[in-house]
């Protein structure tokens, strides 16, 4: 009687551990197809991407570079590099040359396949990765100061 029970515990701490190791697999299946990392064009200049791979790249809109349309193109700038855009859809109200942008989606064939578009909300923001990346190239001037 005792060894069926000791038989017993042993195989629940089996199932218990096999379930355990499933649940890692499948978040961490979960976190790589759901993480997108941010990249600045340099980066993406330096170490281009699978065409597979989704991130968020972000800069400033080049002045005179976006053309308007069913589908938008711009470059977008870290001053060090650009990187063509282009978005098929409504772009926000905030969108602009000059201003700081975030784009999500793939980059395929040297060109940034845009899914999402994100703007700036006030005249002074700008996302906080592209100001590190303007302030470590000396570009970036505070305008509060």
């Amino acid at each position: 009687m005792a060894g069926l029970r000791k038989k017993r515990r042993i195989q629940m701490v089996v199932v218990g551990l096999s379930l355990l190791a499933v649940a890692a697999i499948l978040v961490s299946v979960a976190f790589k197809s759901g993480i997108e990392l941010y990249r600045s064009p340099s980066d993406v200049a330096l170490n281009p991407p699978p065409e597979t791979e989704r991130f968020k790249l972000g800069g400033l809109v080049v002045e005179g570079s976006w053309e308007k349309g069913e589908t938008h193109t711009f470059i977008i700038t870290d001053t060090a590099n650009d990187i063509n855009v282009i978005y098929n859809g409504i772009l926000p109200d905030l969108f602009n040359e000059g201003q700081g942008t975030i784009v999500t989606g793939t980059f395929q064939e040297g060109v940034f396949v845009a899914t999402e578009v994100l703007a700036k909300h006030d005249e002074n923001y700008m996302p906080a990765e592209v100001i590190d990346i303007l302030q470590d190239q000396g570009v970036y001037q505070d305008p509060d100061t």
